[in-house]
């Protein structure tokens, strides 16, 4: 089953990976290819898909772990819909804000 996480951790961190990772990764995931149809595009194996793609994830929450950046994207979203709200209490937003 695919992880919707390892979706969001690619919209973050996905210029970070090669062309190979993100082509294999955008039909993977993106496009909802199986990973024999994947492979019968790109001409390799099934496996070798599953491996890249195993990979991937491992990769991309690596960089989740190391640098955080989809964790505190939904914390700013969610102290702004807080803000939209809650407008009065914006001084203690900005303050929470800058903690980041």
């Amino acid at each position: 089953m695919k992880d919707l996480n390892i979706s969001l951790l690619f919209d973050c961190y996905g210029e970070c990976l090669s062309d190979k990772q993100r082509e294999i990764f955008d039909y993977y995931y993106n496009e909802d290819f199986s990973l024999a149809e994947v492979a019968e595009n790109l001409g390799i194996t099934r496996q070798g898909v599953r491996d890249f793609v195993k990979r991937t994830e491992q990769q991309l929450l690596e960089y989740e772990a190391k640098l955080g950046l989809h964790a505190k994207t939904v914390q700013l979203k969610a102290l702004c819909e807080k803000a939209k709200e809650n407008p009065e209490e914006l001084p203690k937003l900005f303050d929470l804000i800058d903690n980041f």
